[in-house]
């Protein structure tokens, strides 16, 4: 029987996630497929490669052994995926993934478009959810992967950075910040503030930021907070208080005037877009091109 590389990732799955069913779930297969496959790589070595119990799945010794072999093998299928997808000039089917809402509703709109007219036979689906969420959806729901504007360091997800972007305070026109480049954060903490909900990057990276320079949360005056940039951006133009936002956000009311994007000296809200998956995980490739394109752009919100 001929080593199939497939079985190698259906185990290093089991093995990562720790169970058939949540290895299944992950790999869109049934779980008693993923079972067979597995089988099928011990009757090949001749050797059981885990114990089941009813309580959990452990390795034996010879799993252990082929385990890092295994994940060896899924690195070099996803390293020529990556080599690969800038050849491929026929994708079809149907793209499934979920993006934070600043990436979802501001900056991939502006990037799709150049994307599925060099791939018209391919059809986008796009949740926009927010980062929490997201990872449970790749964990649990089988989602395949996700646009966050946060690092990620949860277990079994892996995060890579795809895109740069740049959070800047937002004041209303009329305000004494409007008229002025920059302000220091201790003039900021003076003012009510408008941000985004608990659990998105937006907010964590904001929060990580300032935390930084000694601020402590309760030195926010945080009069309101919602998960909707543009209700945000409404309220900042209505003077209910000042919000950090990124510039890709803003684009549209900077120009009208109606909003002004302002610096805080020594305070930079700079941040990465990542792309998140599951760590034992290979990417359709159509998930694997638009990443590439991604990559391909120029990092810097224009």
């Amino acid at each position: 029987m001929a080593l199939n590389v497939h079985q190698l990732h259906i185990f290093y799955t089991v093995a990562e996630r720790g169970s058939f069913s949540a290895a299944a779930h992950a790999l869109h297969m049934t779980q008693p497929a993923v079972t067979m496959q597995v089988q099928a790589l011990e009757e090949r070595y001749g050797t059981k490669l885990l114990n089941r119990t009813t309580k959990k799945l452990e390795l034996t010794e010879a799993g252990h052994w082929l385990l890092p072999q295994a994940r060896k093998a899924v690195e070099l299928m996803r390293d020529t995926d990556a080599m690969m997808i800038r050849f491929v000039e026929d994708l079809k089917g149907r793209l499934q993934f979920a993006a934070s809402l600043t990436i979802g509703e501001y900056v991939l709109p502006r990037l799709l478009g150049s994307f599925l007219s060099r791939h018209p036979e391919l059809a986008v689906s796009m949740k926009v959810m927010n980062t929490t969420e997201i990872i449970d959806a790749i964990q649990h729901q089988g989602l395949d992967f996700g646009l966050i504007e946060a690092p990620c360091d949860t277990p079994g997800i892996h995060a890579e950075a795809v895109m740069a972007d740049e959070l800047v305070l937002v004041a209303p026109a009329g305000h004494p910040f409007a008229e002025r480049e920059s302000v220091e954060l201790a003039e900021v903490l003076t003012q009510p503030l408008v941000l985004r909900e608990k659990g998105s990057g937006t907010r964590q990276v904001v929060e990580d930021e300032i935390f930084r320079h000694g601020v402590k949360e309760t030195d926010l005056k945080v009069v309101s907070d919602f998960g909707s940039t543009a209700a945000i951006k409404s309220a900042v133009e209505a003077g209910l208080g000042l919000a950090v936002l990124s510039v890709w956000t803003i684009k549209h009311e900077a120009a009208l005037g109606v909003l002004k994007p302002i610096r805080i000296r020594d305070v930079s809200f700079r941040r990465q877009f990542f792309a998140v998956r599951l760590a034992s995980s290979l990417l359709p490739m159509p998930a694997a091109a638009l990443l590439e394109q991604l990559r391909g752009l120029s990092h810097e919100p224009s």
